[in-house]
């Protein structure tokens, strides 16, 4: 049990808070209350204070809030001492007691909007606290659905400042429930990835890349790769194949409108890779409809990369997961060798505009991020 005597020195003031006799003979007696702010009583509350400050801080705090709550008016110098010494007891108590609470809110019972309201007051406190800004940021992605604007802004201010602490060499001791540094970059990434995706989708691909690489759910989550699809197909591909249809639209082939659209290829080719992961780990019946859609957008990119069939898509699927994830491709200054592509049959022609579907279909929407599962449920701390 973490206890509050670290922060209080309490040898140096006891002769100074000493009590009258008649206060510890009151301690053993139950209370009989008609105004519970007589001299008696508050005599009372702060001998029961000091008995249970080492074996019971609850019924400590307890009686403290008790003295606390009478009238001030006219102390003495010795009542005021006291005074002050529980006001610092308490403070200390429910600075700790919040602390604790606060990934029982997150990870346990998942009161998102309690849990986010008592950690900003505690940030408005400390706000370079990196446990709380880890927890709140690591746990942001999922008060999305919620729609509150309000948490949606703390959850991605929180994740960008403890990423960014991260970086730059700060640690914790204690990383629980979390299970250590890796699981907190990846979740942090990942929310600012699910909340910049639609603003700033080729930002987000590079948080959503970063959450894929570490040891945790999320590697082996298909909404990680269906949202890494989609950051590639409204991000790289919208910007590449807008500026491919106003440069080259409608104009004679030369080298470079065939190396801009080898660069469009290269990016289309990172959609289906990203498409076929969320396939292959879709293997939750929950998620069958989903997974319908992220087929039809492997299967519609695909196409377009093979000259309109799915030969060899089947054993690429059966595949991709034994490989690891990608990075974004380089652009290209020159034309390759070979085409761009997945395969021998690679499309060579010019690609969709962004508002335009792909050749044989339309392209999946961005899917709605609820990844799963979350971050392991903390164990119980007690203070």
């Amino acid at each position: 049990m973490k206890m509050i005597n670290r922060f209080l020195t309490i040898g140096a003031i006891v002769a100074v808070l000493a009590l009258p006799a008649l206060a510890k003979n009151l301690a053993a007696n139950e209370f009989a209350f008609q105004d519970q702010c007589t001299e008696e009583n508050k005599n009372t509350y702060y001998a029961t204070f000091r008995e249970n400050l080492k074996t019971d801080q609850d019924k400590a705090y307890e009686n403290a809030k008790k003295y606390l709550a009478c009238p001030a008016e006219g102390a003495t110098e010795q009542t005021q001492a006291i005074i002050k010494y529980l006001k610092n007891f308490v403070t200390k108590y429910e600075d700790l007691h919040e602390k604790d609470r606060l990934p029982v809110l997150l990870y346990n019972e998942r009161k998102y909007p309690e849990a986010y309201d008592l950690g900003m007051k505690i940030l408005a406190r400390e706000p370079e606290n990196l446990k709380i800004l880890i927890d709140l940021g690591a746990n942001g992605y999922l008060v999305q659905n919620l729609k509150n604007p309000t948490l949606s802004a703390e959850a991605v201010k929180d994740a960008k400042k403890a990423l960014a602490m991260l970086e730059s060499g700060k640690t914790l001791d204690a990383w629980t429930p979390l299970s250590g540094k890796d699981e907190a970059m990846a979740y942090l990434n990942y929310t600012i990835g699910v909340f910049s995706l639609e603003a700033d989708p080729s930002g987000a691909l590079k948080n959503l890349i970063k959450a894929a690489q570490f040891e945790t759910p999320l590697k082996k989550s298909p909404q990680t790769y269906a949202l890494i699809g989609a950051a590639y197909e409204n991000g790289p591909y919208a910007k590449l194949s807008d500026e491919y249809t106003k440069t080259y639209g409608g104009k004679d082939e030369t080298p470079e409108s065939k190396l801009a659209l080898a660069n469009v290829n290269q990016i289309v080719d990172r959609m289906i890779d990203a498409y076929a992961r969320a396939v292959a780990l879709a293997t939750d019946a929950k998620l069958a409809a989903q997974k319908q859609v992220w087929a039809t957008s492997l299967s519609d990119w695909y196409k377009y990369r093979h000259n309109k069939t799915t030969d060899g898509m089947d054993s690429m699927l059966a595949g991709v997961l034994s490989k690891p994830l990608p990075p974004e491709p380089t652009p290209l200054t020159s034309l390759p060798a070979e085409p761009a592509a997945t395969g021998s049959t690679a499309s060579t022609t010019a690609p969709a505009s962004p508002q335009a579907t792909p050749p044989t279909g339309g392209a999946a929407k961005p899917p709605a991020a609820k990844p799963s599962p979350t971050p392991n449920k903390p164990k119980s701390n007690r203070l």
